[in-house]
């Protein structure tokens, strides 16, 4: 079988991948505090990651925000507007191709409606975050409003377990099409928010001026 040959372009700025990076690491620790403190239930150390999982969920706002702002402000694949790719997803739907060889530059067009999906979840989950904050610990932004009100815990409480686990599904599934895109399509993907640099067949249409030909 001949060789693919590849081009790579510079397509993610560093400040995109900064915040990529950021938010990425806030879910991690949210995620994995959350489940053992879970673990651990009535102990002192449950307690310290319940608040430790308040703070990295102080800064997974800050992320989304930067984000947004970013993605308003930012060059193109950095941009908000780079995600809404309705046709390719209709196109999608009508072909039942979910899982094509990446093509073009940028976000995957299908897998931009994940992307859509979980900005969207992260968002909710941040709001009922900050209200189960206010109506268990009298703390946060919104406690002026909802401090120590424990009767409506629990029309927070349940969503937030939902969106957590929904996430939690998020990430096994994307790292999981990151390792089979590179198996089946020989294709490196998972570098691209590292090193900036995406990877595409020769025949992909040139993004910039800055492109480099590799074998």
């Amino acid at each position: 079988m001949a060789q693919m040959i590849l081009t790579r372009a510079k397509v993610y700025d560093p400040v995109l991948r900064i915040i990529h990076g950021w938010n990425a690491l806030a879910i991690v620790l949210l995620l994995l505090g959350a489940q053992l403190a879970k673990w651990l239930q009535y102990t002192p150390e449950a307690i310290f990651l319940w608040r430790f999982h308040v703070w990295v969920g102080y800064a997974l706002l800050v992320g989304l925000v930067a984000r947004v702002l970013w993605g308003i402000n930012g060059p193109t694949h950095a941009r908000l507007s780079a995600f809404w790719q309705w046709r390719a997803w209709v196109a999608a739907v009508r072909a039942r191709a979910w899982f094509a060889a990446p093509s073009g530059w940028g976000h995957q067009p299908v897998a931009s409606l994940a992307y859509v999906l979980l900005y969207l979840m992260l968002a909710l989950m941040a709001i009922s975050g900050l209200l189960l904050v206010a109506v268990e610990q009298g703390a946060g932004p919104l406690a002026p409003w909802f401090a120590h009100a424990v009767e409506l815990k629990w029309l927070f409480k349940t969503p937030h377990d939902w969106i957590e686990e929904f996430i939690l599904g998020f990430v096994v599934l994307h790292l999981a099409a990151l390792v089979l895109h590179e198996w089946r399509h020989g294709i490196p993907l998972a570098q691209a928010m590292v090193s900036g640099y995406q990877y595409r067949p020769v025949a992909a249409p040139s993004p910039g001026k800055d492109n480099d030909q590799e074998a």
